[in-house]
């Protein structure tokens, strides 16, 4: 399947999110479960800027004989943490999470978001009994709200852009793929319907010369093809 990415921002108390979370919408029959390796379907979660919190200050609340652990507890998961740089690997690891996600949807931006890396990262992740869970996107523009930052724009080249990601991600054959989106249109990574608007600070891209939903379309056929593509990786 294609999921797409939650985002959560990390802050102090840092386990509270997630425990208030599970404690007032676990047992809803809409809260998603993904099954971990052990059979259990767990809630599962997307950390940003994980790397921001130690490996050791995360292994006691993720390593099942940590002084905190939260494993086989009613606040057990499937802890997916942000990878950036390489070196950031071998942390995830050390710190006890079930695996670790690319979010960015800028190609090159950084180590995790490089496709040319995806492979190498897969490799690790499956040698340690880790999910892989490649980003994508179908675009990226921030220069409205960081004119620095016009080296990181990725043209989305009338959905070539979102394809190439797409592929390279199918290709390391992942469990899932997530869609960094969560309609971040003063970042360009939008995927809903589009049409042409300006307002007086900012203008919007839209789609043309295709319609307004060409990326919703692309996002179907892409899930579709994946479906079919597990099915085989699985024969």
């Amino acid at each position: 399947m294609i999921t797409g990415s939650p985002q959560m921002t990390w802050c102090p108390p840092f386990w509270t999110l997630p425990i208030s979370t599970a404690s007032r919408y676990g047992s809803h029959g809409a809260f998603y479960r993904y099954k971990n390796s052990m059979g259990k379907s767990l809630p599962l979660f997307y950390i940003y800027d994980s790397y921001l919190t130690s490996p050791e200050a995360w292994a006691h609340l993720l390593t099942p004989n940590g002084p905190h652990s939260i494993r086989n507890t009613p606040y057990d998961g499937v802890f997916i943490a942000l990878l950036v740089e390489e070196g950031h690997t071998h942390d995830i690891l050390a710190a006890g999470f079930d695996g670790m996600y690319t979010y960015f949807a800028s190609n090159g931006f950084s180590f995790g978001s490089s496709h040319q890396n995806w492979k190498a990262v897969k490799n690790f992740c499956d040698a340690n009994n880790l999910m892989f869970i490649p980003s994508v996107g179908p675009g990226y523009i921030d220069t409205s709200i960081r004119p620095w930052n016009n080296h990181n724009t990725r043209n989305r080249v009338n959905g070539k852009y979102y394809e190439t990601a797409l592929q390279a991600a199918l290709t390391v054959r992942p469990e899932i793929v997530s869609i960094t989106s969560f309609n971040e249109w003063h970042e360009g990574t939008q995927i809903e319907k589009a049409i042409p608007k300006k307002t007086p600070t900012r203008l919007y891209f839209d789609y043309l010369p295709h319609q307004p939903s060409l990326y919703l379309e692309l996002t179907r056929r892409w899930a579709e093809h994946f479906i079919k593509e597990k099915e085989q990786w699985l024969m």
